[in-house]
């Protein structure tokens, strides 16, 4: 029984947070002045008009850096939190790999899903390549690109149960992207106004493909460093 109205009582309170949140709110009909400023002077100072991913690529790309740095560190974290078995373990899993097979092959993914990652796999691909290089110019970048390339690699695993990502290859695709993506920052910092300044490129024809700088291979090793990540994490979750 008190078990009962403490629950009724935490979500009373729930209740009542909320519906002071959504009485006392109201929208805004002018944008607070450092939003004016980046709406408006940001297109003129990048070139780009995705003013989002121009702030996370120049404005906060020290940020952005330490947030990828976050995103690497949890990948090697479940990497080493999921290792592969001992080799005691492995031997001894191995006695039992025959009693196994009959639940594995129970366990297979059905006809559907291995048609539909024939069909969808290479439009997930395609569409996660088109987010990561349109991302200075519109919705999208390198995370939200990266992202759905990740998904991608798991559908395939997901219609593939045995299939193997190249982890090692992965590993190194992505410390190269995250060393150059490093090295542009510190040009950034030489040649422009700081770091990850995308203005030591020309700026280009505003809204054209080739333009805003630096930001679109910025954008590009971002979305190759994110999906290499979370594709690995994913692999790892699976073994």
């Amino acid at each position: 029984m008190m078990r009962r109205v403490f629950v009724m009582v935490t979500v009373a309170l729930f209740a009542l947070v909320f519906w002071r949140l959504i009485d006392g709110y109201s929208e805004l009909q002018v944008l607070r002045p450092l939003a004016q400023y980046y709406v408006v002077q940001g297109p003129i100072e990048l070139g780009a008009p995705n003013i989002v991913t121009g702030i996370l690529i120049t404005y906060r790309g020290f940020d952005t850096l330490g947030e990828v740095a976050v995103l690497f560190m949890v990948a090697a974290s479940v990497g080493l939190l999921l290792k592969s078995e001992s080799a005691a373990t492995a031997t001894e899993a191995a006695t039992e790999a025959e009693a196994e097979d009959d639940n594995v092959a129970r366990r297979q993914p059905g006809e559907i899903v291995r048609t539909g990652m024939q069909v969808l796999l290479p439009m997930i691909l395609t569409f996660g390549a088109y987010v990561i290089v349109n991302g200075h110019l519109s919705a999208g970048g390198g995370f939200q690109g990266g992202a759905i390339v990740a998904s991608g690699a798991m559908l395939m695993l997901l219609a593939r149960p045995g299939a193997a990502l190249n982890v090692a290859l992965l590993s190194v695709v992505e410390s190269f992207a995250g060393v150059i993506y490093v090295m542009i920052g510190i040009l950034g910092l030489v040649l422009a106004g700081g770091f990850l300044d995308a203005r030591f490129l020309p700026r280009g024809e505003f809204g054209a493909f080739f333009s805003a700088g630096a930001i679109p291979l910025i954008s590009a090793l971002l979305g190759v460093k994110v999906g290499a990540e979370l594709s690995v994490i994913i692999d790892r979750f699976r073994s």
